[in-house]
C-alpha cells in the first residue's frame, strides 16, 4: 500500500552544513596542536654585493678577534683581564678620531662571548658606532 500516492517527493538535496561543522572543527585541532618550528623566524637571506674595497677611514678604531679569543686593536695585540681595561685601549685607541667607528673583524670559529665583549667594552668606552666586517663568498 503506498498512503503518498497523490504527493510530490522532495528533491534530494545534500546538506553541507553538518560537513562544514566537521571541517572546522579539524581544522581548529590541527590549528592547537602543531608545533611551529621555533627558529623559523631566523630564516634570513641577507643581501650580498660586489663593490670594491672601501678605503680606509681615519676615524675607524679596527678590533680583530681571531678563533683562540686573542684581541687586536689597530694592528696593535692586546692583553687585558677585564673589560675596562679593553675599553680603556679602546678609548686609546680612538682618542684622534672624530667620530670613531669601532669595525669588528671576527673569525668565523670566534665564540659569541669574545664578540659581545668587544661591543660591551665599546659602549663603556663611548663608542656607539659599530660596525661587522664579512667576507665575500668565493664564485
Amino acid at each position: 500500500m503506498n498512503f503518498q500516492r497523490g504527493r510530490e517527493k522532495e528533491p534530494l538535496e545534500i546538506n553541507l552544513v553538518p560537513m562544514i561543522d566537521v571541517m572546522l572543527v579539524i581544522l581548529i585541532f590541527l590549528m592547537i596542536t602543531t608545533t611551529y618550528s621555533k627558529y623559523t623566524e631566523l630564516q634570513i637571506n641577507l643581501p650580498t654585493a660586489d663593490v670594491q674595497k672601501q678605503p680606509e677611514r681615519p676615524n675607524e678604531v679596527l678590533v680583530l678577534i681571531n678563533a683562540r679569543g686573542e684581541y687586536v686593536i689597530n694592528r696593535t695585540p692586546i692583553t687585558f683581564s677585564n673589560v675596562e681595561q679593553f675599553s680603556a685601549a679602546l678609548k686609546a685607541a680612538a682618542a684622534d678620531a672624530k667620530e670613531p667607528i669601532v669595525v669588528i673583524s671576527a673569525d668565523a670559529k670566534a665564540s659569541h662571548e669574545s664578540v659581545v665583549r668587544v661591543m660591551w667594552a665599546a659602549q663603556a668606552a663611548g663608542l656607539a658606532r659599530i660596525t661587522f666586517t664579512t667576507e665575500s663568498a668565493p664564485k
